[in-house]
């Protein structure tokens, strides 16, 4: 099969949407012949790590370059001027696609990334045009964030969120482009359960959840901390509001337990959430590593018991499937990415309501695990399978398996 990509952000060695594509298409290529469309930011790794793959005789990168200020825009989340100079991107984009069509005999056009759903592309154009049936996703379309959780936000940035939770509403319901790119589409994928929901409530379709983030499968053994004097929690994420650290530390506060260690690392501002610590009467509990490398967070997450993730604003966080790969039970909101990478046999989930009630549920939740520390080797175990069932390479073939369905109609 050949397919058509539409990756605006592609690199090997990254996270986020550029490492995020680049595992979909190094994955794709070992069962596809991809002809992939990309910006350019990162057109030095990729030409430097393609001609090492095997697969990589299958992977033809072309691209289609913006200007450094508008790299600067597209990075700087909040600068609603990128989404200008995106489309235009986008709309050169179908060209250029449309002159590979007209060369290669591509069987399906695939809108891949940037995930979020305000920007659809053109191929849903071209494949009206042309014929070559259209995949879109995986897509985040959350519906909203949920405002209960805007605690500790400054008053720009709760009118920023509330505005924007206004504008999601809108868009999702009378975007025509949005609109026209999901019906064109013969599958439309969710990158979450809660953009499943949105995809049904505002256009009744039917998108089969496909997480957008995978995992490689590890080998790291399973190492027995029951005989650990202390409780080892662990929290990774930028100081901001959307990660609730705050949220955090009053449930540490909570859980009232001279055993708990409760390790912070990320970057940011963190004397707000130090003084926290010390009004709750726990900085003796709390160790702040600051911003490490990735390295050192993998070293902490096979040494310490819990990964306590309590964002409550992501796509499918790359740093819990992290957490399942060095086989580290997991305690989050469910919701979100997360909410489906999750399962019971992993970690435990707890849903949204208002933050002093998750401050007891998670409380009660991390309480209980320090009790079982049988439950959490259990876990430990689990998480084995779990990566497999996330892993990149089951992804691409799930993926694969909708091409070949797609065709076959």
């Amino acid at each position: 099969m050949k397919i058509l990509i539409n990756a605006y952000a592609c690199s090997p060695g990254m996270g986020s949407e550029p490492g995020m594509a680049w595992n979909w298409v190094s994955n794709l290529a070992k069962f596809c012949e991809l002809y992939i469309i990309t910006e350019g930011e990162f057109r030095d790794k990729i030409e430097e790590v393609v001609p090492t793959l095997e697969q990589g005789k299958n992977m033809h990168f072309y691209y289609n370059p913006v200007s450094e200020e508008i790299r600067k825009m597209c990075w700087n989340q909040g600068d609603w001027r990128f989404y200008k100079y995106y489309r235009e991107w986008q709309w050169r984009t179908y060209l250029y696609a449309e002159e590979i069509c007209k060369v290669e005999k591509i069987d399906v056009l695939h809108q891949l990334n940037m995930i979020g759903f305000r920007e659809p592309g053109y191929l849903w154009k071209l494949s009206q045009e042309n014929g070559v049936p259209f995949v879109w996703g995986p897509v985040d379309a959350k519906d909203k964030f949920p405002v209960a959780y805007l605690d500790g936000a400054g008053l720009k940035t709760k009118l920023f969120m509330r505005l924007k939770n206004f504008l999601t509403g809108i868009q999702l319901r009378y975007s025509g482009r949005v609109l026209k790119a999901a019906r064109q589409a013969s599958v439309v994928f969710s990158a979450s359960s809660n953009s499943q929901h949105s995809f049904k409530k505002y256009m009744d379709i039917d998108s089969p959840l496909l997480n957008e983030t995978g995992c490689y499968v590890q080998n790291h053994p399973i190492v027995d901390k029951s005989q650990k004097p202390t409780f080892d929690v662990l929290w990774v994420g930028k100081l901001d509001f959307r990660k609730q650290l705050a949220l955090a530390l009053w449930t540490i506060a909570t859980v009232g337990s001279h055993k708990v260690r409760f390790h912070i690392v990320g970057g940011g501002d963190a004397e707000h959430y130090k003084q926290l610590a010390v009004d709750l009467g726990i900085a003796d509990w709390c160790v702040w590593h600051g911003a490490v490398s990735h390295e050192e967070v993998q070293v902490l997450m096979q040494k310490v018991d819990v990964f306590f993730f309590t964002s409550v604003a992501e796509g499918t966080p790359h740093v819990v499937l992290e957490a399942i790969g060095n086989n580290l039970p997991v305690a989050c909101f469910d919701t979100c990415g997360q909410g489906d990478a999750v399962n019971d046999k992993v970690g435990r989930k707890i849903p949204l309501s208002k933050p002093m009630q998750s401050v007891h549920d998670f409380a009660k939740v991390l309480k209980d695990l320090e009790r079982n520390r049988d439950l959490l080797k259990q876990m430990s175990e689990n998480c084995k399978q779990r990566q497999a069932e996330l892993s990149w390479e089951e992804k691409a073939k799930i993926m694969v398996e909708w091409y070949e369905k797609i065709l076959r109609k």
